[in-house]
Formats: C-alpha cells, structure tokens, sequence
C-alpha cells in the first residue's frame, strides 16, 4: 500500500512537471535580469507562431527541419527574438541530431544555463541571457575537445551573414 501511494506522487510530480514547463508562462527567472522584456501579446506581434512556440513556450522543432541545421555559411548566429549574439559559424558542426548543433557559446556569452526537470528527465537548458528565450539544451557528448554539443531550435535563431 505504501508503495502504491509513493508511485502515485511520483506520477503526479512527473506530470505536474511536463504539465509546468507546457503552460504559457514567462520564462524569466527569478534570479536573471533580463534586459529585455515584453508581454506574450508583444511577443506574438514580433515571432512566427513556430518561434513564439520554441522561444517563450520552451518547444522543440522535429528533427531535421530547421533551416539553420545544414547552414554552414560563416557568420553569428543571433538570438530570433532580440537579436543577441549566441554562436558563430566557426563553432558549429554537424552533430547528425537534426538540429543545429555548437560545440561552444559565441565570444559574447548570451547563452546561460538552467537546470530542466520536464519530460521526466534532468537536463540543461539553454537561454538567451538578454531575453530569456529558450535555445535548446547542452550536452557533454560532443565530439570536439569542448565535449560540449549545444543543441539549438533553428526557429530560434537569425543569421548574421559574415560577408554583408
């Protein structure tokens, strides 16, 4: 009987925690100053739903489908929703994951990490440090000499072009 109770609240934190990081809510954090910020509706207004979905929802594109994940052109890649410095072109290899993948953040560090306990699973997330937009996640199974594969939603990134 016991067991019983402890595996029903077990469910019901996993639940709870898929359920939190799924509702419409902002994703700064309490302790992070974010430079910039806007309401869900000003949001709306500048994203694609796809963006606005990854970026402010913390949601995922389907493999393979991002633009960005076999773009190897040189340039920086710039955060969709406020337009900070995340990686550049030189640090990016393909990673055969389906989306684009880095093996380290660019020179300006407006990447920051956050522990993510959703989908039943310990992870780190990664955020745009100005905005608190969410990127993807950091892996330590990269096959650089960072062993670092940060794994990035193509929607939510732009593209500096380094030859404009």
């Amino acid at each position: 009987m016991l067991l019983m109770r402890i595996f029903g609240l077990l469910l019901a934190l996993i639940g709870f925690g898929t359920m939190a990081s799924c509702q419409n809510t902002p994703t700064k954090m309490s302790n992070t100053p974010f430079t910039v910020e806007r309401t869900d509706a000003e949001w709306r207004s500048i994203l694609t739903p796809e963006q606005f979905k990854i970026l402010r929802q913390k949601g995922t594109e389907y493999p393979g489908t991002g633009k960005y994940d076999k773009h190897f052109e040189p340039g920086t890649y710039t955060c969709a929703g406020c337009g900070a410095s995340l990686f550049i072109s030189d640090r990016k290899f393909d990673a055969h994951c389906g989306w684009p993948s880095f093996d380290q953040q660019g020179p300006e560090s407006n990447v920051i990490e956050k522990t993510d306990y959703s989908h039943g699973t310990v992870r780190t997330e990664i955020l745009c440090k100005k905005c608190g937009g969410h990127l993807g996640h950091v892996f330590n199974d990269g096959p650089t000499s960072t062993k670092l594969r940060y794994c990035v939603n193509s929607a939510s990134l732009d593209f500096t072009d380094a030859k404009k």
